[in-house]
């Protein structure tokens, strides 16, 4: 037997039946918001949760009961993800600010052990300072998402950016072309 429905789905308004009936039909929405907007169309034509949940492929109606819940709290926001759902951030903008502190250092050969930093050798680094548990994947996204990129030389660069020899000595240029050839 089914379980009774704690909370019904308050009466739609013309304008957000119109939405959820736009979001149903739309082939360039996200799947899920589909979904649930299948679903909340279904609860509001009658039908119990579970039901509903079966029509819009869920697998339960204790979803479907939270998607109602949310929906009469929020309206047409609950249709997108719930606040707080996800991974959380690992490193915040200032051991990100440390990663990157730490590659634009030049490496010493004897406290390093290289010339060039690799992954694993900024790894090294960085744990035998103030990020322990930091990994290469985390350094490699940090490195990203900042512009760097390895090189043939195997060390990494800013993207864009050279020193060129020049009478008055070394100078940094950056190449304005940098984001349509990344493209």
């Amino acid at each position: 037997m089914a379980q009774p429905q704690k909370e019904s789905l308050r009466a739609l308004s013309e304008q957000e039946e119109r939405e959820l009936q736009r979001l149903v039909k739309a082939t360039s929405e996200r799947l899920d918001v589909v979904r649930r907007a299948k679903v909340l169309l279904s609860v509001a034509a009658g039908q119990p949760f579970t039901e509903a949940a079966h029509q819009a492929n869920l697998k339960s109606g204790d979803g479907v009961g939270k998607l109602v819940k949310r929906f009469n709290e929020h309206g047409l926001a609950a249709l997108s993800i719930a606040v707080g759902r996800g991974r959380k951030v690992t490193y915040a903008s200032a051991q990100q600010a440390r990663i990157l502190q730490e590659v634009q250092r030049q490496p010493d050969r004897q406290e390093d052990g290289t010339a060039t930093w690799s992954l694993k050798t900024l790894e090294r680094a960085l744990r035998k300072s103030d990020l322990p548990q930091v990994g290469a994947s985390t350094i490699r996204q940090v490195l990203h998402e900042a512009g760097y990129s390895f090189q043939q030389t195997r060390t990494w660069c800013r993207t864009g950016y050279a020193l060129r020899k020049r009478k008055s000595g070394t100078v940094t240029t950056y190449d304005e072309q940098t984001p349509e050839k990344k493209d």
